[in-house]
């Protein structure tokens, strides 16, 4: 059984939210939601996100597909955060000009996996 999930535009920025990823790429489900619920940054409560309904997806599968499914035998097999559009503003500068501020967002990828798969 195997499920995966993608949040977009996430408005983290991409390298914040790779630093909190990196925690959960290969951990088992249950491990990854414990770095996660312990983890003081603001990343973390997207992530948690993302692997909860990763999880959920994992599930439906194997409902669809008539399996048996066991939640706490999943792993995160790939776990990537990608950078997405971003915002564009500007601000006010010296002698009346414009500087632009660039607000970055994130996708953020999750697959999980079985462990007897592997």
């Amino acid at each position: 059984m195997s499920g995966h999930a993608i949040q977009r535009l996430v408005r983290q920025s991409p390298r914040k939210m790779r630093l909190v990823i990196d925690l959960i790429r290969g951990k088992d489900v249950n491990e990854a939601y414990a770095i996660l619920k312990f983890n003081k940054k603001l990343a973390a409560k997207q992530i948690a996100k993302t692997l909860k309904s990763a999880v959920a997806n994992a599930e439906q599968k194997a409902l669809k597909d008539n399996e048996r499914f066991d939640p706490d035998a999943l792993v995160v097999t790939k776990a990537i955060v990608n950078g997405g559009q971003p915002l564009k503003r500007f601000t006010a500068a010296a002698q009346g000009r414009a500087t632009p501020i660039r607000k970055r967002t994130s996708h953020v990828e999750i697959h999980v996996d079985s462990k007897e798969s592997e």
